[in-house]
This record gives structure tokens, sequence and C-alpha cells, in this order.
């Protein structure tokens, strides 16, 4: 078999983000031989931009990424009931890239929110932006973390077993997925 590669993607910038510990303790019970931290801190998407200058190198990075990858989590709030613009941002600009890194890939969306819904809004408009670029999105379970400010250990680690087990669960059939898309591939 080979290395199974994990792309972890936050739609928070914030140092301190909740999003950012549910990715990487995703990444914990995924158990990836490679795990990388995407960056999203990319250029606004302007066609005046692309057009002048190109693909920005940091989005051909990223597309690189995705595209490497054999399965990517994708931890993102809600922002006004919907996704972040920064991970909106990342989704156009990939978009525009000549490659099709979504292409089939195995995606787990989870989040986290300071709201009882635990960002469910925001979860399903990105499983909605998502829907172009016929990645392979798991259905669930679902992970979203309400009340995130109390969900969270000093070492970033989920406290309430019930997020724990769910997580647990999506990350073990994401792996599954990205292993037999490895073997076939092999």
């Amino acid at each position: 078999m080979p290395p199974i590669k994990l792309l972890g993607m936050s739609g928070s910038l914030r140092a301190g983000s909740f999003n950012t510990q549910l990715m990487r303790e995703g990444a914990r019970y995924f158990a990836a031989d490679e795990f990388v931290e995407a960056s999203l801190r990319l250029p606004l998407y302007d066609g005046d931009l692309e057009a002048a200058d190109g693909i920005p190198a940091e989005v051909q990075t990223l597309s690189d990424q995705i595209a490497a990858a054999d399965a990517v989590i994708i931890a993102s709030p809600e922002y006004n009931q919907s996704l972040t613009g920064v991970l909106k941002n990342a989704l156009d600009w990939v978009s525009r890239t000549e490659s099709k890194p979504w292409a089939d890939k195995p995606v787990a969306i989870v989040a986290a929110a300071a709201g009882r819904a635990g960002g469910a809004r925001g979860a399903y408009a990105l499983r909605l932006a998502m829907m172009p670029f016929a990645a392979h999105v798991l259905p669930g379970p679902e992970v979203l973390v309400a009340a995130a400010f109390k969900e969270f250990d000093e070492a970033g680690q989920l406290k309430t077993d019930s997020y724990s087990e769910l997580l647990k669960k999506l990350m073990s059939d994401l792996r599954a997925i990205a292993e037999q898309n490895a073997a076939r591939a092999a």
C-alpha cells in the first residue's frame, strides 16, 4: 500500500481557530502517513489579476496539494449562515487552475461554531459550493461542533465523546475510501 496523504483546509485564518483544531483532530484520527495543512492566505480572486499575471504561485501550490492528496478534510466556521469568504475565495481560485484537482477526491466536511447548530448552514453551503468540482464529498456522519469555545481542551482535542466518536467514524470512512482508491491506482 502506498503512503496515504491527507490535506487539511481550515476556512478560518484565526490563530486560535476552533475549526483548525477540529481539522487537526480529524487528521489525528485519520492517521495519515503524511498530513499537510493548506494555506488559504490567497489574494482575492480578480479576473484582471489573473489575466495580467496568471495563476498566483500560492494558488497553484494549493491546487497541487489537493491533487497530490489521497483525501481532504475541510473545516470551516459559519459566517452569516454560509461558508467563509476565505474558503470560497480558495475554491474560486482553484477552479481557475488548469488541472481538476477535486475530481473524485474523497472529502470530509466538518464545522465548529459558537452557535447551537455547530455551523450546519455553513457546512451545507460548502457542500453546495463543492458540487461543480465532482469531488466525492462524504455524506456523513455530520460533525458539527456546537458551542465550540467549550469543546476543546488545552491540547486542542475534543472533550465530548459524542463529537469524538462522530469524527472518528467520519475519518475512518474517509481513510477507507482513500485506501481503496490508492490500491486501485497501484
